[in-house]
């Protein structure tokens, strides 16, 4: 009976939380663990499968006959940079607990704008009782860039709570519910938006697209008169100058970044001092290993089951 190939774990996370799921995962086949330092020199070849999240530099290299790599994360722009990366097929991670953690998170700025909790908090720190005109939900119109799995999550929850809702893509994909618009109508999107949330993978067309040139064509007829920037996608996808210049001048209400160009944040950054900016440490959806586990080991099922991999990268649109 023909051994199954063991997975090789290389993963720049939390190596307790590694370890704690790893128990009882991959049951019927070897783990080849690179933190381990007994797994430091140990011969990689022959083996099918690993998983990864900023491995090592010299991984591909030793482990040569690759027919599967799984990203440890839903992003995949930090794989596809890598040095030597084979060409076989590249699985991203989906899971639920990574969308409903997003949709969580991006539900949460929205309302934590719209309900003016940043103004409370300094009348808070001022001793003022003072309470503030309060827009409801309808008046706004959140408009999400990326509107796959994540983006739809969404925009669901988003509608559910009275929120205005519109999604943008590249291919300006149909979802029903939804007004739904391409890369030719990014300016009637944009000119409608007055809460944009950022959900876009990092590709080279993506790379700075939240500048100044996009901020000044959302809509200004919002009830805070400018609007608020929120991004949950890629660091590398934001100019943050630009987004530093636009609050301070006004182009922009607010904004809540989970992802930054550089991370972690520089302590020099002028992000960590701005009242109009709520601010998390990559933070928004987290992967749960122990899902990353179970979701390759199933499609390594699929796989030696003679069914076709789900959710492949296509490394031509970047994700």
């Amino acid at each position: 009976m023909q051994t199954k190939s063991p997975v090789i774990i290389d993963l720049k996370f939390d190596q307790e939380q590694v370890a704690a799921a790893l128990k009882g995962a991959f049951a019927d086949r070897e783990v080849i663990n690179l933190s381990h330092p007994a797994n430091r020199n140990r011969d990689l070849s022959g083996i099918d499968y690993a998983v990864v999240w900023k491995p090592g530099a010299d991984l591909f290299s030793r482990a040569k006959d690759l027919k599967v790599v799984f990203s440890g994360g839903a992003g995949v722009d930090h794989v596809l940079t890598l040095p030597g990366l084979p060409d076989v097929p590249l699985v991203r991670f989906v899971d639920e607990t990574l969308t409903t953690r997003m949709s969580e998170w991006v539900v949460m700025q929205c309302l934590l704008h719209l309900r003016q909790h940043q103004a409370y908090e300094a009348q808070r720190a001022a001793r003022v009782w003072r309470e503030l005109a309060q827009p409801e939900a309808k008046d706004l119109t959140v408009g999400i860039m990326g509107f796959g799995v994540l983006g739809q999550d969404s925009a669901r929850k988003l509608k559910t709570l009275g929120f205005d809702v519109i999604g943008w893509s590249k291919s300006g994909r149909k979802v029903e519910g939804f007004e739904t618009f391409d890369e030719a109508g990014l300016d009637a999107f944009l000119g409608r938006t007055d809460i944009l949330v950022g959900l876009l993978p990092l590709t080279p067309e993506t790379k700075g697209i939240y500048n100044t040139g996009l901020f000044t064509r959302l809509s200004r007829k919002g009830p805070f008169g400018a609007p608020v920037f929120i991004n949950a996608g890629r660091g590398g996808s934001q100019v943050e100058a630009d987004i530093v210049a636009s609050l301070n001048d006004g182009t922009l209400h607010g904004a809540s970044l989970d992802v930054f160009e550089q991370e972690p944040l520089p302590l020099e950054s002028p992000f960590w001092s701005m009242d109009k900016v709520f601010m998390t440490p990559h933070a928004s959806a987290a992967s749960d290993v122990a899902a990353l586990f179970r979701h390759v080991a199933a499609q390594i099922e699929r796989l030696e089951s003679g069914k076709p991999l789900e959710h492949l990268v296509d490394r031509s649109a970047g994700y």
